[in-house]
């Protein structure tokens, strides 16, 4: 067990723990902790379950935009003294070889952005401590599987190697022994994969993976800090009018490990449905596997119920958290979550990004509820242009069949023409042709060509991946889980069924059926006269002030302004 060295004075003053000690109104700003470690520190005082974690504050990011590596120094003192305090928190220890500490590095701005930054998970593994996390577990293929993800994700992040490099390694690793899936996979089989990776990264990098937890942590942590000007993150910081100035922080968080059998898993979530507004639970789910599994888009996830069989005390665990969530936040969420063994912990929280007729729902069904004040309802729909809200739905012609049908992951329908790589999408909006980009997966590198298309299908992926989130919160139909559709490596065709589809063959999609049909259909659009007429109820009440009650008249108005006070 290592003995902490006595901290940075400037870097420790930008150090938060989660749980954080103080009161609520002590809390720091999201301005400095960033939104995801605020948040975590509402649902830690909650009562909800959350791994300890400690946060470097977004000045040192600010800093760092400003000195680079400089602003870093004396960063091992402050780690190596926080993971104490992790440790003394978790019962497990940095570099321990029994009850090993792993943790996951995180980014984490005041202003979500969703998959725009960088994530290393398992950081601290090393020889020593998968044996100890073998011996702590009893599960040899759980220290196999952790490594071979630390070995790629650290490679990618860290280390920039193209993930090409391991995606190929994989392939030649499951075509040897005949498997289909990294997951068909036994400890020998992720065993050598791992030995693969870790050739693969020697070969790129021209060294090995460092062995010292602590360089590994201060690695990670810079590279995060370096992702806030990556290519993606400043695209979605212009197309959403996010200051570059904000900088992240960065969380340090007590691994919890999703991968530990069929009893475990993780998932993402919704309170509420972010396509419709629907007062569901929508949820993502993979067994067996860790958050970025579901989150990268590169796998196809089941729903809760998948969960409820595996995990039932989870599952009812996780409907109880569904309310408290939003008693906390006073709107619909989006959450991470891990189940260890039937155990549900949450990683994340934040406003769930959605679609401009669920947001209308969802305000509607809030203040109904009790849960917000018409006033809040209203707040929650400022910027949307309420007028121009419509339900649209395709017109289908009599024995008319769909191409393929896929899963719903935002609503809406689009007419356009098939782009199979983001280059093209780009270049047929830039013509004023509608772009229907379809891909294997979604990339959020590929967020400018996203926000060009008319709408986003993919062959794999799920309805919470980052990909999906951006395209709902662009307000684009979205259609994942495509899988009859085989997309040629030239990127120039399709066969869907045995049906070939070209690159700049005309399909329309409807995103609330997750049906896809060939050529141009008809739309009919409907306004949801309802909701805007409630909505309009709320033009007027009562609100408390520091002087007593004061009268306010809110009135919802077309345009970018959807909400005039006076």
């Amino acid at each position: 067990m290592r003995t902490p060295s006595p901290p940075a004075a400037g870097l420790a003053s930008s150090i938060y723990r989660i749980p954080f000690p103080g009161q609520r109104d002590a809390r720091p700003a999201k301005e400095i902790v960033g939104s995801k470690a605020l948040n975590l520190m509402r649902m830690a005082a909650a009562g909800l379950p959350v791994p300890p974690a400690f946060v470097i504050g977004t000045d040192i990011c600010k800093d760092y935009l400003e000195r680079g590596s400089d602003a870093l120094t004396g960063l091992e003192s402050v780690l190596d003294n926080e993971l104490a305090w992790l440790g003394a928190q978790s019962g497990r220890h940095v570099g321990d070889a029994r009850r090993p500490l792993l943790v996951s590095v995180r980014s984490g701005a005041a202003i979500s952005m969703p998959g725009m930054m960088e994530t290393v998970l398992n950081i601290g593994l090393n020889a020593a401590t998968a044996d100890g996390l073998v011996r702590m577990t009893g599960n040899p293929r759980l220290a196999a599987d952790c490594r071979r993800r630390l070995v790629q994700q650290y490679g990618e992040v860290v280390g920039r190697i193209a993930p090409s490099v391991f995606s190929d390694c994989q392939r030649l690793c499951l075509d040897a022994v005949g498997a289909a899936d990294v997951d068909e996979l036994d400890t020998a089989g992720l065993t050598q994969l791992a030995e693969a990776f870790e050739r693969a990264f020697e070969e790129q990098t021209g060294h090995r993976l460092p062995s010292d937890p602590l360089k590994q942590t201060r690695a990670a942590v810079e590279a995060v800090l370096q992702s806030w000007s990556s290519d993606r993150a400043k695209a979605y910081r212009t197309i959403n009018r996010i200051p570059d100035t904000l900088g992240t922080a960065v969380t340090i968080q007590a691994m919890v490990f999703g991968n530990m059998g069929p009893s475990s898993g993780s998932g993402v979530g919704f309170t509420r449905n972010p396509a419709s507004g629907k007062n569901e639970l929508y949820v993502d789910y993979l067994a067996n596997a860790q958050g970025e599994d579901v989150v990268a888009g590169r796998r196809t996830a089941l729903g809760v119920n998948d969960m409820q069989r595996r995990s039932p005390a989870a599952y009812e665990a996780l409907l109880e958290a569904r309310i408290a969530l939003e008693r906390e936040f006073r709107d619909m969420q989006d959450f991470e979550f891990t189940v260890e063994e039937g155990r549900l912990l949450f990683l994340q929280a934040r406003a769930g990004k959605r679609t401009p007729l669920a947001a209308l729902q969802i305000a509607h069904d809030l203040v109904n509820e009790g849960l917000i004040t018409p006033a809040g309802g209203l707040a929650q729909l400022q910027g949307l242009d309420l007028q121009s809200i419509e339900q649209a739905r395709l017109k289908i012609p009599a024995g008319t069949l769909p191409l393929t049908r896929g899963t719903s992951a935002g609503s809406g329908v689009a007419v356009g023409r098939a782009a199979f790589d983001a280059g093209r999408a780009a270049a047929l909006s830039h013509e004023g042709e509608p772009a229907i980009l379809v891909r294997e997966t979604a990339e959020t590198s590929e967020i400018e060509a996203m926000a060009a298309a008319a709408a986003l299908v993919t062959v794999e992926g799920a309805r919470t991946s980052h990909a999906a989130v951006v395209a709902r919160q662009l307000g684009k139909p979205c259609i994942v889980g495509c899988h009859a559709i085989a997309i040629d490596p030239s990127l120039r065709h399709a066969t869907v069924d045995g049906r070939e589809v070209r690159e700049g063959d005309v399909v329309s999609l409807d995103g609330s059926t997750g049906e896809i049909y060939s050529g141009a259909l008809d739309t009919i659009e409907e306004r949801p006269a309802a909701l805007l007429e409630a909505v309009k109820t709320w033009g007027s009440h009562q609100e408390p002030s520091a002087g007593g009650v004061k009268k306010r008249r809110v009135k919802v108005v077309a345009g970018a302004d959807a909400v005039a006070k006076d």
